[in-house]
């Protein structure tokens, strides 16, 4: 169970939405044909605990011998397209055009970030989300080669761990985030890690390796 309000009849703006996640609350939508947005806030949340993550020894070896790369905020436009589409593991989407037009504004401020994996020029797979404090809230994720968008939760894992963060919040908890280490913690428990997290401030620039 999740506790939901009824869509938005304020102007929705970054300011907002920063003051959603730091109460614990996000914004989601019905489907992309619905400009309308919703508050959540789920009776129990999705997190990975930074030093949990687990890597298999099959995304090791694909991380080691694939030859893609990875970047960070390049490609804002291509990671939401690629979270937005519905494909074989996503009959539908949330992510409208107020979500869009707003996390663009937040990406554009330097709050949202991007995780991509490119072969060469193909952006293959990545994820989004929002940093503020020292917590990282996962938005979505998407792959268009297999075992992609776990590379890319790999790096943010090891990216946040690098820049002093102590929350890597997932929402909810699917049996993809479950295999990589995600666990459920009750709504209470999710607010006092939150709010320990916001008294301090993540460096989402402190990692140093090459990403090009």
């Amino acid at each position: 169970m999740a506790r939901q309000t009824d869509p938005f009849s304020v102007e929705i703006t970054p300011e907002l939405i920063i003051r959603a996640y730091r109460a614990g609350i996000f914004p989601m939508a019905e489907d992309a044909a619905d400009n309308d947005l919703f508050w959540v806030s789920p009776d129990m949340r999705g997190i990975i605990p930074l030093d949990g993550f687990h890597a298999s020894k099959s995304l090791r070896k694909v991380m080691r011998k694939s030859g893609w790369s990875i970047r960070v905020d390049t490609d804002w436009d291509g990671i939401i397209d690629g979270c937005a589409t519905v494909g074989n593991d996503r009959q539908s989407t949330w992510i409208n055009g107020t979500i869009r037009s707003v996390y663009g504004e937040l990406f554009r401020r330097g709050i949202a970030h991007t995780v991509e994996v490119w072969d060469g020029d193909d952006l293959i797979g990545g994820l989004y989300g929002l940093a503020i404090g020292a917590a990282f809230f996962g938005e979505s994720m998407f792959h268009r080669r297999t075992d992609a968008s776990k590379m890319a939760m790999a790096h943010l894992v090891d990216r946040l761990n690098a820049g002093g963060y102590e929350l890597l919040d997932t929402q909810f908890l699917t049996d993809h985030l479950a295999s990589l280490g995600g666990i459920e913690i009750p709504r209470t428990e999710y607010e006092d890690r939150l709010s320990l997290a916001l008294l301090r401030e993540g460096s989402w620039h402190a990692w140093t390796i090459d990403e090009a």
